[in-house]
């Protein structure tokens, strides 16, 4: 790593420590703070790889990659932005047009607005090319009528991106666009669903007949699946596939120090070994973003490979923990990873997706 990149690791957690964050673990699912967003945007955080004549900061996706590394690291409350700044600016940059590159890159950098994602539905699971929502066109743009699932930070969020079906194909993977749709809309009902703990950041969002203008078409009409086959190499292939449940992993180290165990400190060891080649895949796909390539088939390997990660560190902690008197914090960060890691072979796309994904590329090389 750069002397440039050090010094940027060092400016984030500094700047995180004088914010007294608590960390928690999944905090870019459940630590909704837009204020907090909002200063990370001031920093020049968010939409770093993008135009400065958008608000971006012109920066590599390693340097960005440096930045989101340290807040997942330290459990920091980055939803508010996380949706917007990782897949939703990069797809409007791609394929949108100039109305809307100006309309929404700025706000987002300023963490001004708050992304939510309509794509999956209860009727299709993890094929997108599945959904039944659909769009009709009328006088001036589109009426979307349908039902999305999961949509996390639907009830916090400003905007929502959806997947609609526009058109019939000889293949199902044909006729799909991508909208924004403001939230206020008329026709737009969020319910929220509840987590095992209680917690509230899924929802369920209707539509029914919600307009949404020609201008907040993303690319072209019926382009839908390669776009957001792209857009999907955005989310699959971050850190926090794999980064998670890092206060959870450094909460089992400080216990470790403090009590020493063999077979525990063998077993952190076994972890941290596996997150050292995870971040290196994370590094080889911010070098594909910026040599323009779209990671698809990496994207997914680390999702993959994150998934059976996160699982196995809430494995281990509960081992480490009670061999090496774990206290409270270190408990409450346990029950976090219990919630969390469950769904993280679903949401993103499921594993047996991810395979699918993995083994079409490999087949097509």
């Amino acid at each position: 790593m750069t002397e440039d990149l050090d010094r940027l690791g060092r400016d984030v957690r500094e700047f995180v420590a004088a914010t007294g964050v608590v960390a928690r673990c999944d905090s870019w699912m459940r630590g909704f703070d837009q204020e907090f967003s909002r200063a990370v945007g001031k920093r020049g955080w968010i939409g770093m790889t993008w135009p400065r004549r958008y608000g971006g900061g012109e920066r590599s996706n390693e340097a960005r990659l440096v930045v989101t590394e340290e807040l997942l690291r330290a459990g920091a409350p980055v939803a508010a932005h996380w949706t917007a700044d990782r897949q939703i600016g990069p797809a409007i940059l791609r394929y949108g047009s100039e109305e809307l590159r100006a309309e929404f890159l700025p706000a987002i950098c300023r963490g001004d607005v708050v992304f939510c994602l309509g794509l999956s539905e209860t009727e299709a699971g993890s094929d997108l090319a599945a959904v039944r929502t659909r769009a009709v066109a009328v006088d001036g743009g589109w009426e979307i009528t349908g039902a999305k699932l999961w949509t996390t930070s639907a009830h916090h969020a400003t905007h929502a991106y959806v997947l609609a079906r526009t058109g019939t194909g000889d293949s199902k993977h044909q006729g799909l666009t991508e909208f924004l749709v403001d939230m206020d809309n008329p026709g737009i009902t969020v319910r929220p669903i509840l987590d095992l703990v209680g917690e509230h950041h899924f929802n369920e969002m209707l539509l029914d007949r919600v307009f949404v203008p020609e201008r907040r078409v993303i690319g072209t009409v019926g382009a839908g699946w390669s776009q957001v086959t792209e857009q999907l190499a955005f989310e699959r292939g971050g850190v926090e596939r794999f980064l998670s449940t890092y206060p959870l992993l450094a909460a089992m180290v400080g216990c470790a120090r403090r009590s020493p165990d063999r077979a525990a400190v063998e077993r952190i060891g076994a972890l941290a070994a596996r997150l050292t080649a995870l971040r290196r895949l994370g590094y080889e796909i911010a070098a594909a973003l910026d040599a323009g390539e779209a990671p698809v088939r990496q994207a997914a390997e680390s999702k993959l490979l994150g998934t059976h990660f996160e699982k196995d560190v809430v494995e281990v902690a509960r081992y480490v923990l009670d061999v090496c008197d774990g206290d409270a914090d270190a408990f409450a960060l346990l029950a976090d990873g219990i919630a969390a890691v469950p769904a993280g072979s679903i949401r993103g796309g499921s594993s047996e997706i991810m395979r699918t994904v993995i083994s079409r590329a490999e087949a097509g090389r």
